[in-house]
């Protein structure tokens, strides 16, 4: 990085978005023009994961550059009023806040809902969203559970009703915006973690009738899709009309795999809904299957990243933070506490990527990944026990689906992954 020149950066994050639910990642049936054009322009991470399987650990992941444990969030967080969240610490906001950056948040935050843990308090200047988890994409009201419903939309620190206004455009008017405003002064951060296609399944009439020929619960979440793809649409237009984008990094992923939760239907009816697609990968939401944890992903950045190229090596939200910071510096940060690694290099097609191991654990269920081999132990298909399987190694270069277990013809992988897998539960209790 010699030529340097600090990148403004925008990071779009979908909601339960299957690795099977884009145009670019094999989605035939789902218009996301914007997406498919954003992927052309830059790098296709094929193997890009999340750090967990469900939402609020997955963001604490990203901001952080740590695994969940580690940076003190494991599970997913509710959305009571009171509800604490994420530790305070050093987040990817306040690193370049620190270095002269605004930085903006636009949507779902889900890293504590008291005023405390509010997203001001890690480093975001302007903040406009939802603090918990899902919200009726019109009237903005949290249900869950037992506990009353409670309206989620805010503006900074003071609650806001914007009552009947699609939650998704709202989201994607906001973040262009901010860009429109910031992209001639001081570079910019945009954070935007969209809600969608997390249920409840809302998507205005114009959506769709877009995707008429799908059958309904495909349909409903193609739709929540394609506004998506339209929202963010309207983000890469600010960055042209703003004349940012040719010095802007823009990543796109995913917090975790699709959701086959009942409460996708909003009829209330309990049955395995199917609409998200993990592209043939097993598992969903809730799991350390691939289904679970390997999410679309797309890193473009004109002039400095190769166009209409594929990534196909391992990469982990984490690692975000310090690739975002190598771009910025033009050298890679000194982040003794980070447990990511900057990819900077290896997707410019500069260096491969640093061998290691990559680790997920959520409710019991562990998995370790080195290399073209997976360990899983106690991992389920889904939110909900039992486990399928108790343990097992694949091999993901020749079995994607995890569908045949190999342990009994690689003994000497599987010791060496059980060492790894120790080693790490060992530290793990170090962060608990």
């Amino acid at each position: 990085m010699t030529d340097h020149r600090r990148p403004n950066v925008v990071v779009l994050y979908a909601d339960d978005l299957g690795w099977g639910d884009l145009g670019c990642f094999g989605a035939a049936d789902i218009p996301t023009p914007h997406l498919d054009a954003l992927c052309a322009s830059g790098v296709k991470l094929s193997q890009w994961y999340a750090n967990s399987p469900v939402c609020s650990p997955s963001r604490a992941s990203l901001l952080t550059g740590k695994y969940p444990a580690h940076a003190g969030v494991e599970s997913i967080l509710g959305g009571r009023r009171d509800t604490v969240g994420l530790p305070h610490q050093s987040t990817l906001a306040s690193h370049l806040r620190e270095r002269g950056y605004a930085t903006g948040l636009f949507g779902k935050w889900h890293l504590g809902v008291d005023p405390a843990y509010a997203p001001s308090r890690y480093g975001f200047d302007e903040v406009f969203g939802l603090r918990a988890g899902c919200v009726d994409y019109y009237s903005h009201i949290f249900y869950w559970g037992r506990d009353n419903p409670v309206h989620d939309l805010w503006d900074g620190d003071d609650e806001v009703w914007l009552n009947g206004e699609y939650l998704t455009t709202v989201i994607g008017r906001r973040a262009a915006d901010f860009i429109t405003h910031h992209a001639s002064a001081d570079p910019f951060l945009c954070f935007v973690p969209f809600n969608a296609p997390h249920y409840p399944l809302h998507a205005p009439q114009e959506h769709m009738d877009r995707v008429a020929h799908l059958p309904p619960g495909r349909q409903e979440l193609a739709a929540m899709i394609a506004a998506m793809d339209d929202a963010i649409g309207e983000i890469l237009t600010a960055l042209d009309d703003s004349g940012a984008r040719e010095n802007t990094l823009v990543v796109f992923s995913s917090d975790n795999g699709p959701s086959r939760e009942s409460r996708n239907w909003l009829g209330g009816e309990e049955i395995s809904y199917t609409g998200g697609s993990a592209g043939g990968l097993r598992g969903s939401k809730g799991s350390v299957f691939e289904g679970g944890v390997r999410v679309p992903s797309i890193a473009s950045w004109p002039g400095h990243l190769p166009a209409g190229t594929e990534f196909d090596e391992p990469g982990l939200m984490m690692d975000l933070l310090p690739t975002i910071l190598h771009a910025v510096d033009g050298a890679e940060a000194e982040l003794p506490a980070v447990d990511g690694v900057s990819l900077l290099e290896a997707w410019c097609g500069e260096a491969a990527a640093p061998e290691r191991s990559l680790m997920w654990t959520y409710q019991g269920q562990w998995a370790v990944r080195r290399g073209r081999y997976k360990l899983v132990v106690d991992a389920r298909e889904g939110m909900d026990p039992p486990a399928s399987i108790g343990r097992a190694v694949f091999d993901l270069e020749t079995d994607l689906a995890e569908s045949r277990d190999i342990s009994a013809k690689v003994p000497d992988v599987v010791a060496a992954l059980e060492r790894e897998l120790q080693g790490w539960q060992e530290r793990h209790k170090t962060w608990a």
